[in-house]
């Protein structure tokens, strides 16, 4: 093997350990980055694990308004005024972001 080879074999290994710390270096970045996403992302799973129980149990949340209907109808039709501006918030917030994924 000739001088220049091993110069260059050698600039190469240097090259690699240099990206190997720099890469460890920016996997501790990130580690530290994303503690403080923590708790919003575990609240953001929470509410996705809420949906998906009221979705798979419909009738909780009907009896809960069923029932509010017959003892309290002023606030039911409250309720079922925010309930309607909910979903239909839902609806756009749902349409604008199946806009943006194509």
């Amino acid at each position: 093997m000739s001088g220049a080879m091993r110069s260059r074999e050698t600039e190469l290994v240097a090259r690699k350990q240099q990206l190997l710390i720099r890469s460890a270096e920016l996997r501790v970045t990130l580690a530290h980055q994303s503690q403080t996403l923590q708790g919003p992302l575990a609240l953001a799973d929470q509410a996705v694990s809420g949906t998906r129980w009221l979705r798979s149990h419909p009738q909780w949340p009907l009896g809960a308004l069923l029932l509010l209907a017959v003892l309290r109808p002023r606030r039911a039709l409250a309720w079922a005024g925010r309930l309607w501006w909910g979903w239909g918030l839902y609806k756009r917030a749902r349409s604008w972001l199946a806009r943006g994924e194509h």
